[in-house]
């Protein structure tokens, strides 16, 4: 290929690719990935479970996939503090060198959903609140999961705004208000994923109205939310290309200049480069 016309490979910043949806065919889904020009895939844990996987898959795909640990918020129930404690430690042990896996580049999936109920609201108050601070203790950023808690979320993170190292508010949804309230955060971006490409989505009037290219990073939370013209399988890396389409079209400028100013958020918020 003339270098000339290579194009700059992206980052799905978001796949659940341990998932029990690629057990059977990771390899290929990986391969197809890396057909597509995805250069880097970044995979959050939800509980102390998958984080086990997930360092197995980033080691039989060193380099390419890169892990995160955090305990989800609808994982928050009851003997919750323990867990935290051993999430915490394991933590600090894979940072220090102390254990022979990849080396983990976030906290998260971290956050607060109270979208079926609140039953548990403040334990993950609690809890979202203990992982904000490994951030800060670690400088590792977050990745935040909020759906229908954005008041309560911001209240804690305003709480430690000056401290925090950035990170990527998950699967973005809201509309202005919500989007300028979260890039109040600095060294935040939104993580833009397959909703975009709804046709019932106004992410592509409201992103361009008031969120600059360079508060974006690209993702597919694959398996779940898959973009159009995937509606209806399972997600999987390589659709975050249809992700990037979609911005290049609402923001006016190529698939090409989508790639590189959202590989820089990458690279400015987690350190990590294509």
């Amino acid at each position: 290929m003339d270098i000339k016309n290579k194009k700059t490979m992206i980052i799905d910043t978001h796949a659940h690719l341990d998932g029990e949806e690629f057990r059977d065919d990771l390899h290929e889904v990986i391969r197809r990935s890396k057909e597509a020009g995805v250069g880097k895939v970044f995979l959050p844990a939800i509980d102390l479970f998958s984080t086990d996987n997930i360092l197995k898959v980033c080691k039989d795909y060193a380099g390419y996939c890169h892990p995160m640990t955090g305990l989800h918020p609808e994982e928050v129930k009851p003997g919750y503090g323990e867990v935290l404690t051993e999430m915490h430690r394991r933590l600090l042990d894979n940072l220090s060198g102390r254990t022979p896996e990849p080396r983990f580049i976030a906290v998260g999936e971290v956050g607060l959903d109270f979208y079926w109920s609140r039953e548990f609201q403040e334990e993950q108050l609690k809890a979202f609140e203990e992982q904000v601070r490994w951030s800060i203790e670690t400088r590792l950023p977050l990745m935040i999961h909020c759906r229908k808690a954005q008041n309560e979320l911001l209240h804690i993170l305003s709480q430690y705004k000056d401290e925090l190292p950035g990170g990527v508010f998950h699967c973005f949804t809201g509309n202005q208000k919500e989007a300028l309230a979260y890039l109040e955060f600095g060294n935040f971006v939104l993580g833009i994923g397959g909703v975009s490409t709804f046709k019932s989505s106004h992410l592509r009037e409201d992103l361009p109205a008031c969120v600059p290219l360079d508060r974006i990073v690209l993702e597919t939370d694959s398996p779940y939310m898959a973009p159009v013209p995937h509606r209806g399988v399972r997600n999987e890396s390589a659709f975050v290309v249809n992700v990037q389409q979609t911005l290049a079209d609402c923001y006016g400028v190529s698939a090409e200049e989508v790639a590189v100013r959202t590989n820089a958020n990458v690279l400015r918020v987690f350190g990590i480069s294509v």
